[in-house]
């Protein structure tokens, strides 16, 4: 337990910035951390790009919980950051998945055919899973192939809602949000991209904020995030 007095005022509210892959998971962690604490967090959740320039920009963010570690790094290096508190709290996977049932084979050599028409992927300026997305077709040699057949979604979440929607028959999307879904899907060897290795640190002293990262760290917490299809370091 991560018991404590705080009372219930903005003292023992902490605002967390989380992207977007992380959203339902940092929702269940919350609810687990609420029950044990005082403390209370309340998430915006959005693109890892987008939430790295508002936090240059001075939003008023207590956390971040980010798809990659070069942007925390960042903000680290930059003197926005509490001292020594970047930490890597997960460890992403990408597939590609369609919710039909017989279009995506074992080695994602659909990529290569004219079974598609368009293919879903998170915009790699703003998101790491985009990022890993561009790195894989990029190292398939299909990145220029592809070009006029890509949708791109802001983040990650919208990548799949493309898919899902029928914009895109098929996405480069987090295994997470797809662990559980019929259809077909192939899981990206890791050595085809470079880690999605997921930091989060703290941008102020708030002390919810504080409790919260402490709790990410926790096996109770760990185990959470196993459930949801990611690993831990």
């Amino acid at each position: 337990m991560l018991g404590c007095n705080e009372p219930l005022t903005s003292e023992g509210t902490a605002l967390v910035a989380v992207a977007s892959n992380f959203a339902s998971t940092a929702d269940k962690l919350v609810n687990v951390f609420e029950k044990e604490t005082n403390y209370r967090i309340k998430l915006a959740i959005g693109s890892t790009g987008k939430h790295f320039a508002q936090i240059q920009n001075g939003a008023p963010y207590d956390a971040f919980l980010a798809a990659d570690r070069e942007r925390p790094k960042i903000l680290e290096q930059h003197g926005l950051t509490q001292s020594d508190s970047r930490f890597t709290y997960a460890l992403g996977r990408l597939t590609l998945w369609s919710p039909k049932a017989d279009l995506v084979d074992s080695s994602g050599n659909v990529l290569f055919s004219d079974m598609f028409k368009h293919l879903a992927i998170a915009n790699p300026r703003l998101a790491p899973y985009g990022r890993a997305a561009e790195e894989l077709l990029l190292e398939r040699g299909q990145w220029d192939a592809l070009q006029p057949r890509l949708v791109q979604g802001e983040n990650i979440a919208q990548t799949l809602l493309f898919v899902d929607s029928g914009n895109a028959e098929l996405g480069l999307v987090a295994t997470a949000h797809v662990k559980d879904r019929d259809g077909s899907k192939w899981l990206v060897p890791e050595q085809m991209h470079n880690p999605i290795e997921q930091q989060a640190v703290l941008l102020t002293s708030q002390p919810a904020a504080h409790a919260f990262m402490k709790f990410l760290r926790t096996k109770r917490a760990q185990k959470i995030i196993l459930t949801d299809g990611y690993s831990v370091p």
